[in-house]
């Protein structure tokens, strides 16, 4: 049974996630980092998650050979090294890039006077070489450190990054492993649950069914991120403290190998789940408008501010709002000048004059 599940189940799992995630995340950034202007927070963003997933799924045809050989990996101790730090540290950048994408919610809707005074698109790219700059050399440091190739059972396979010996965990896996938890799964982690639920909140007070619809897709997003990723944080850290033998069961040790590899697959599902978040919460990429996408060039997105206000829609002229530069489902605008009419509203981005459909 766990011959089929380590040979047979994953490769099917992976092949899903690269037929299904590898165009749709192809589209999505096309469309994103060419398509949109002017440019966003969140386009950056989007355009960055997306860059992530097709890296990751980019890497699984070697892991899907892997599995199939009886995890015996034949491709050398290079090719390991570099396809196992791209899958490994792409995961952990695609938990970053949902996390600002979170936080920027959160600025808009939450704070959205201190949103306004950011530059956001700026300020979201800076974020983003950073980001891309930290993982950079930690993938440079890592694979220089030494092989990830290591020898597997008595039958002569080869494993690529698992099986590692305890002086190798002493070494240098050891304090990657408790970085990567804290920075790259439990601290985001952390940050989308407190994010999400306030900026839910927030747009609950309003009384009307779009921003009730908002409600819905924020916890969606909120549901697919923690089916995809918690289980793989609590896991890892099951992991963790079996490598450093606290947890000295040899039945619970099993138990958690297997469940990583399971947890493992629920995060390589995301990649085919992020297209539809691209869906979800953008106002402009619906499905049925991709064609005029690539036969008519970029898409301009309309200057004009909805806002949803407890009884009714109202329009404000532009000219009494700052430019609210974002592609998100829903955003809080800040008002200049202020409006006794207008205690409290959410401002949607509009395609070609119309409120946005959530």
């Amino acid at each position: 049974m766990m011959n089929v599940t380590n040979y047979y189940f994953f490769p099917a799992v992976y092949s899903l996630a690269l037929v299904v995630g590898l165009p749709g995340n192809l589209i999505a950034l096309f469309i994103f980092a060419f398509k949109i202007t002017p440019r966003t927070a969140f386009s950056v963003y989007i355009s960055n998650l997306a860059l992530t997933d097709i890296v990751i799924l980019c890497t699984l045809p070697f892991r899907i050979h892997y599995h199939i050989n009886g995890n015996n990996w034949v491709f050398g101790d290079i090719a390991c090294r570099i396809t196992g730090i791209l899958f490994f540290a792409n995961i952990y950048m695609n938990i970053c890039f949902m996390t600002c994408i979170c936080v920027d919610r959160y600025m808009a809707t939450v704070r959205p006077h201190s949103y306004l005074r950011l530059q956001s698109c700026w300020c979201s790219l800076a974020v983003s070489v950073v980001l891309w700059c930290v993982a950079g050399v930690a993938m440079v440091v890592f694979v220089l450190m030494g092989p990830l190739e290591t020898d597997g059972d008595e039958s002569g396979s080869r494993s690529c990054f698992e099986n590692f010996a305890k002086h190798e965990w002493a070494t240098r896996l050891g304090a990657y492993s408790v970085l990567c938890l804290i920075f790259g799964s439990l601290l985001p982690s952390m940050i989308i649950l407190v994010c999400y639920p306030l900026a839910a909140r927030r747009i609950s007070m309003i009384k009307s069914k779009t921003a009730q619809r908002a409600v819905r897709v924020i916890y969606t997003i909120l549901g697919i991120t923690l089916l995809c990723f918690l289980p793989n944080h609590l896991v890892y850290l099951l992991h963790l403290l079996r490598r450093m033998e606290i947890i000295k069961s040899c039945s619970a040790s099993d138990a958690i190998y297997h469940a990583r590899r399971v947890t493992m697959a629920l995060v390589i599902l995301n990649t085919c789940l992020d297209p539809l978040l691209y869906f979800v919460t953008t106002s402009h990429c619906r499905w049925k408008g991709l064609k005029r996408t690539w036969l008519c060039g970029q898409i301009r997105r309309s200057r004009g501010v909805y806002t949803i206000v407890k009884r009714n829609w109202c329009s404000l002229r532009p000219s009494s709002f700052r430019a609210c530069s974002d592609d998100t489902s829903f955003r809080l605008c800040a008002q200049e000048k202020d409006d006794k009419r207008v205690n409290q509203h959410v401002s949607f981005m509009t395609t070609q004059g119309n409120p946005t459909r959530l």
